[in-house]
């Protein structure tokens, strides 16, 4: 019994650890379904911004910010879109070379040159 219940607690432990990653995985995905509406897709990033940054997450931030201001750059809103990302990134001091990194590196190229 007791093993049953450390299993649920470390189960709990990683479903809240997930949680930002569920909620940018989705707006992802809904990113993809057609006609949905960027609110809605907006809406799942900004979820997932919160949890991230409520846990201190701060690679699950960066992957959410990122989807967040290509969505937004893509409606035209280039400044929110920078102003989100550029200082998640700046955080970062090492990885460079993690696909996470290089991705939210070359937004914001794109969004300087914009």
């Amino acid at each position: 019994m007791e093993n049953d219940l450390r299993f649920g607690e470390r189960l709990r432990e990683l479903v809240r650890l997930f949680s930002a990653e569920h909620s940018r995985a989705g707006s992802n995905n809904l990113g993809w379904l057609a006609g949905s509406q960027s609110q809605e897709v907006e809406a799942c990033y900004l979820q997932a911004l919160t949890i991230a940054r409520g846990q201190g997450a701060r690679l699950w931030e960066l992957r959410a910010a990122t989807g967040l201001a290509r969505l937004w750059h893509d409606e035209g809103k280039v400044t929110e879109a920078r102003d989100l990302l550029a200082p998640i990134y700046g955080w970062f001091t090492e990885g460079f070379d993690t696909p996470d990194l290089k991705e939210a590196k070359a937004l914001l190229d794109e969004l300087c040159r914009s």
